[in-house]
């Protein structure tokens, strides 16, 4: 039994969020390798741009004793190091914009074979989505069951649903 000063243990209904699940997770083994804000590595491709985190990580964040600004360090392969050489100052700006202020004074970028050490192997960035082809019979057996609806937001998620689901019971 609880008291009041005690919260009630929480109960599961249903599913949770697999990012609630993580974010524990993530952001501890981020502060670990110094990134206060995980979100430069889940993020990291809308931070410095979809073609610069093609080939660049973000491995660690280093401290200078006086705490004045930090130094981010990014892998990438030998090949593509003088163009993130080039691209250093845009990259600073944008992280910097992340964190809301001047955290990072310094980008150090290390080289590595495309197979080197663990971190170069380690993919941040989601896997390409699939492209959907829609069967016209299935299609058209879900906008039949998801007519009622009113709401257009609403319709058009259960119609996407509605696809899924038939094409995969048609599949099997």
């Amino acid at each position: 039994m609880t008291g009041p000063t005690q919260k009630a243990p929480r109960r599961l209904r249903g599913f949770e969020r697999a990012s609630g699940l993580l974010s524990t997770r993530i952001r501890e083994a981020g502060e670990k390798r110094g990134f206060a804000i995980s979100r430069v590595l889940t993020h990291w491709g809308e931070i410095v741009g979809e073609d610069t985190a093609a080939i660049a990580l973000p491995v660690n964040v280093s401290y200078a004793r006086g705490g004045f600004g930090a130094t981010l360090t990014v892998l990438t392969t030998g090949a593509n190091a003088p163009m993130l050489e080039m691209q250093k100052e845009r990259m600073r700006e944008r992280v910097n914009a992340c964190y809301g202020y001047s955290a990072i004074s310094r980008i150090r970028i290390t080289q590595t074979a495309p197979t080197g050490f663990a971190e170069g192997q380690a993919q941040f960035a989601p896997a390409p989505k699939a492209e959907h082809v829609s069967d016209p019979e299935i299609a058209r057996e879900a906008q039949e069951a998801a007519r009622p609806v009113a709401d257009e937001g609403l319709r058009q998620a259960l119609e996407a649903l509605g696809e899924n689901v038939l094409s995969r019971h048609r599949q099997s």
